[in-house]
């Protein structure tokens, strides 16, 4: 991996500009501990890290062809039969590196070129030529791209503490980003937290000149479920996924994979196994005294696979690195997951430069049962209730059932009849949402939500869903998660938490081909009964015994309401005890009742209180 940052600008490039696209620079070596490069003509100037993977002596960025200069973070998986390709249309390769094939590949196909790349990418292209930019991100949005635009520049960088030794970008937060990190825990695209900077979305390119500003989109999935047995989608998968797996272990690095106690960790090492020499170097993580632990599960099935397995074992020592990985989010993020994530990659950090995960089962093949299932069964209802029979009877009955998760899990009815008082879309959406919507209206305060002249984070979601329409509901709930939680949340996370110790991570089963023939599955080979990813359960037996498959998984969960209970709750009432941003736009006094009845186990807003913590640091760490 790789940090990129890099300024146009068609008024001439000033010395002023070039330095601080240098110090926007210094910030991104974390990303890339390897190398560092810098390019500059009369209008723009393009810098680079390098976290060498590929062509270790001839790869040095920026890369120059003549005319065409480009930083790149990323890997191009398809990259040797695209150098093939290219050299039976005359094209000569100096390098061995995939930088060179997208410098190659532009000046060949044009700007569309990004269609034929398959990997995780964000770069940046500069044609002198014609004065033109071209910038770009990979399908599902694993690297990212910030950028600020205006007044004939743009500046972009992979980080948004690098656009920010810029004077003239203003630190305004954008008060929708701010009501869907509440909601969701995350901001999504193409906003960023900040009103001046947007982000790049996901499977999009863009051009920059003279001319003006141009937006293209140039991939999405597309559900399609089609007449397939279980033996005939395996086959094709078991293709495929081979396929997905041997393109990432192409490195010239010492590489490895983590392994949790679930389906698709495991798969993708069954699968290293049976393409390399050696053992897989494994690695997982569990917590200190925590009941439950993955761990045993994840020894019997590195045991099993023959790998040269290594554990970790994460003490409630969160208070201590949270800190640090808010400097890294950029971006406020809700999810404590990070905290594991960033433990497992700093482990495998001491012993590979690339790990490969299973990152996007759960999207593609069905995973999120927790969601997807009464999601399923809520739709099935609410087609045999006439709407104003539900409509008015069950949003009686949701407002009047206690919001109270000691509850057994059978007994919290009032996420039910809520749901089943609106339509598929908004039920979708209150799953979704980790602030309750009856609860956002309570919290808000009358100033923030005359300032939000009636938007709600419901705009982001409603479309998306209504895209997959004519879908069953589980299609539906995936289509969202692939194009919205797996961008703005999983891969954010991923992404920079690897970073942040300088590893990179690949995920077989989020190559755009393995998502494509997901997208194409019977339900009944996504989801059935009450397990989800039954077409991975079924690949993975080919590797496995039935008894390992069967066990509990936990994954990589957090004892989130401990630790806010016990390790981080001062860093809350940090929060709830000072002068902080937040309170223009939160009640104080409704906040601080909450936060009671949460230590007292009366509610469960673990997430909001995470999100609130999460905020009242990243305030210190970049609005201070």
């Amino acid at each position: 991996m790789c940090g990129i940052i890099g300024l146009v600008d068609f008024k001439g490039l000033s010395q002023e500009e070039k330095a601080l696209v240098k110090r926007g620079l210094k910030l991104l070596e974390h990303r890339g501990p390897d190398e560092e490069g810098f390019f500059a003509d009369g209008f723009c100037c393009l810098g680079h890290r390098r976290l060498s993977i590929i062509d270790l002596s001839s790869g040095k960025q920026p890369m120059r062809d003549e005319e065409l200069v480009v930083v790149f973070n990323g890997e191009i998986y398809n990259f040797l039969s695209l150098r093939r390709e290219l050299q039976e249309k005359g094209q000569a390769f100096k390098t061995k590196s995939d930088t060179e094939v997208i410098l190659k590949a532009y000046r060949v196909w044009g700007e569309g070129f990004v269609e034929r790349l398959s990997g995780m990418f964000a770069f940046a292209l500069w044609d002198a030529s014609c004065k033109k930019l071209i910038f770009a991100r990979d399908r599902l949005g694993k690297k990212p791209l910030y950028y600020f635009g205006g007044q004939g520049k743009i500046f972009f960088a992979s980080e948004i503490k690098a656009l920010f030794e810029a004077p003239f970008i203003p630190k305004e937060l954008d008060l929708e980003a701010l009501d869907c990190f509440f909601s969701f825990g995350y901001v999504p695209s193409p906003k960023s937290i900040f009103s001046a900077i947007k982000k790049l979305p996901p499977a999009h390119w863009a051009v920059f000149s003279p001319e003006g500003f141009r937006l293209n989109r140039y991939w999405e999935v597309e559900f399609s479920p089609q007449a397939l047995s279980l033996e005939e989608a395996l086959e094709e998968f078991l293709g495929l996924f081979e396929k997905a797996v041997a393109e990432r272990l192409i490195s010239d690095v010492p590489l490895g994979a983590f392994l949790s106690g679930g389906i698709d960790s495991p798969l993708v090492v069954a699968q290293m196994k049976k393409e390399l020499d050696a053992p897989v170097l494994t690695n997982s993580i569990g917590f200190d005294q925590e009941e439950g632990s993955e761990l045993p599960l994840a020894r019997d099935i590195a045991r099993h696979l023959g790998t040269d397995h290594r554990e970790y074992i994460v003490k409630p020592e969160a208070a201590r690195i949270l800190p640090r990985l808010i400097r890294h989010l950029d971006e406020p993020l809700a999810d404590s997951s990070a905290i594991p994530t960033f433990y497992v990659c700093q482990m495998a950090r001491k012993n590979v430069t690339v790990a490969l995960s299973g990152d996007g089962g759960d999207e593609s093949f069905g995973g999120y049962t927790f969601r997807y299932l009464p999601h399923l069964f809520e739709s099935r209802l609410r087609a045999k209730i006439p709407l104003p029979l539900r409509a008015g009877f069950f949003r009686i009955l949701g407002g009047l059932y206690p919001r109270a998760s000691w509850l057994p899990k059978p007994l919290r009815l009032k996420t039910i009849f809520q749901n089943l008082a609106v339509s598929d879309a908004r039920a979708f959406y209150q799953d979704l949402v980790w602030l309750p919507v009856d609860l956002r209206e309570k919290l808000y305060t009358s100033s923030f939500l005359k300032k939000l002249c009636g938007f709600s984070p419901f705009e982001f979601v409603y479309p998306l869903y209504q895209q997959a329409k004519g879908l069953d509901p589980v299609s539906r709930a995936q289509f969202v998660d692939l194009h919205f939680y797996l961008p703005e949340d999983v891969l954010v996370k991923v992404d920079r938490m690897s970073m942040a110790v300088a590893l990179e991570v690949r995920s077989p089963l989020l190559d755009h081909r393995l998502v494509e023939f997901a997208a194409k599955l019977p339900l009944e080979l996504r989801v059935k009964g009450n397990q989800g990813k039954l077409l991975l359960r079924e690949a993975l037996k080919k590797f496995l015994p039935e008894e390992l498959i069967a066990r509990p998984k936990r994954g990589f969960a957090v004892p989130e309401a401990k630790w806010l209970r016990q390790d981080l709750r001062s860093f809350v009432e940090d929060v709830l005890s000072r002068d902080s941003f937040v309170w223009e736009f939160l009640d104080h006094k409704e906040v601080f009742r909450l936060w009671q009845a949460q230590l007292q186990g009366k509610l469960d807003l673990g997430v909001f209180f995470w999100g609130l913590m999460i905020l009242g640091l990243w305030e210190k760490e970049f609005l201070s």
